[in-house]
């Protein structure tokens, strides 16, 4: 860790997953870092209200865990003593696609299993030991400040309580050198932007329609008679044909972590309805174990899903000394378990033109360059994620999404056969590679072989 910190104050809107992420990465750079957080959190503090999402399942994919354990070393090692597995991808997966069981061979790609609420809560103890950052809990940031040269230059925050008081708090400034909005999906960022007459293309949506049901419930210990060979089992949602789904997450504390999904079809809640669901999928390890289960925590359901993105790399007045990142930026559908890994690349985006710009001690303009930088490094989970997301509409289908999910399918039923190739989508999918490795032309030689063979139908609704 660096101790020549060029810069005195930056502030952190959001002090979730994100939010702690980034003020780790900021604290090499500031003297100061302040982490304003509307709930009333602490360093115990896992799961919070304002994060509602994180009651289900979350994969963490191979990059995002290489560049955690870059930026809090000795974290993997933490998490495996709580209890969280770690394992090879093609070793430790029952993963069903929708043409049948992937290999179980060994790839080379390392992951770590855990619930949201244990790394949420171990990355907070860790931000808030580093002596730089200071936790500003129960605090709404309610808009921006700007100098005379129209940077930003703070927050107008507003103490948050639930109560209904009848003297609310007086607001408050707080001043800062740079200002990062963290703060989620609910961010209020393009309402202030507008307030300071600079506009914002309109937000892009692609509508998921996907419904998570979840729970956290008993595991056997290793070596107990009822212990599995396998980490995870999960089976893929994939238009138009398997509309249900979940995954099984082994986790901490010798639990699973269950999440089923439905698209348009939401999975019960109750008990025995939950397990009926499950027992509908064709990868029947997640009923099994659910059958099993004697111990279980509560049931949460979770509808908000859609993919929107606010295009802020397009604004051309973007004002100096402002960013925005993770999902006030950009939320993908949960189903793709991108949403911690990208995040971690933008903290890591962030280190790295901060770095450059250590020597100069000069701020200006690495904002609207962030946010541009930003805009291309979303652009490819994006349309991984919506690529999906849009085979589920009949109606007005892109021809890059249709050939898309027309590789895909026909790559599938060449990966269920051949360990290298499922291995190189392993790669892609934990984003360690591009998704280039798939169409490298040994890969698509196999793919247009067995399509001849299969003689499958046209290219259009594939």
């Amino acid at each position: 860790m660096r101790t020549d910190r060029p810069w005195g104050k930056a502030v952190v809107i959001g002090g979730s997953y994100a939010g702690l992420v980034t003020a780790r990465v900021l604290a090499d750079f500031f003297t100061e870092v302040v982490l304003v957080e509307r709930d009333a959190v602490d360093e115990d503090t896992g799961v919070h209200p304002g994060a509602p999402q994180g009651h289900h399942a979350h994969a963490m994919l191979a990059k995002g865990g290489q560049i955690l354990e870059r930026l809090f070393p000795g974290l993997r090692a933490e998490l495996r003593e709580a209890g969280a597995p770690v394992f090879d991808y093609g070793e430790g997966i029952d993963f069903m696609l929708p043409v049948g069981l992937a290999p179980r061979h060994r790839t080379g790609v390392r992951i770590q299993t855990f619930t949201r609420d244990e790394l949420e809560r171990r990355l907070r103890r860790k931000v808030l030991a580093l002596p730089q950052v200071t936790l500003m809990p129960s605090t709404r940031c309610t808009g921006l400040t700007r100098d005379a040269c129209g940077r930003v230059s703070g927050v107008t925050c507003r103490p948050h309580d639930d109560t209904e008081s009848p003297q609310p708090s007086a607001p408050f400034e707080l001043a800062a050198d740079l200002v990062v909005d963290a703060s989620g999906r609910s961010s209020s960022l393009t309402d202030w932007l507008g307030d300071a007459g600079i506009s914002v293309p309109p937000k892009r949506t692609v509508k998921a329609k996907v419904t998570y049901t979840s729970m956290n419930f008993d595991r056997p210990d290793e070596g107990h008679p009822g212990h599995p060979d396998y980490y995870i089992a999960y089976q893929m949602l994939f238009a138009p044909g398997v509309p249900r789904a979940g995954v099984l997450l082994a986790v901490e504390r010798n639990r699973w972590t269950c999440s089923l999904f439905g698209f348009q079809d939401q999975p019960p809640t109750d008990d025995e309805g939950y397990l009926a669901f499950a027992e509908t999928l064709d990868n029947p390890r997640l009923a099994e174990h659910i059958g099993r289960r004697t111990r279980q925590e509560p049931t949460h359901r979770y509808t908000n899903t859609d993919n929107q993105w606010r295009p802020y790399h397009a604004v051309k007045d973007w004002p100096d000394r402002l960013i925005a990142l993770g999902d006030a930026v950009c939320v993908f559908n949960p189903v793709y378990g991108q949403g911690l890994t990208v995040a971690a690349m933008e903290a890591e985006l962030l280190q790295r033109m901060l770095t450059a710009r250590r020597a100069s001690k000069d701020l200006d303009g690495v904002a609207g360059a962030f946010q541009k930088k930003l805009g291309r490094l979303l652009l490819g989970p994006w349309t991984l994620s919506t690529n999906s997301d849009l085979m589920w509409t009949p109606q007005g289908q892109p021809l890059p999404a249709r050939f898309a999910h027309w590789y895909n399918t026909r790559l599938f039923h060449v990966a269920v056969k051949d360990p290298a190739v499922w291995a190189r989508f392993v790669r892609v999918v934990n984003m360690v590679a591009s998704p280039a490795l798939l169409f490298h032309p040994v890969v698509a030689l196999k793919v247009l072989t067995g399509c001849l063979e299969r003689k499958p139908r046209s290219l259009g609704r594939g």
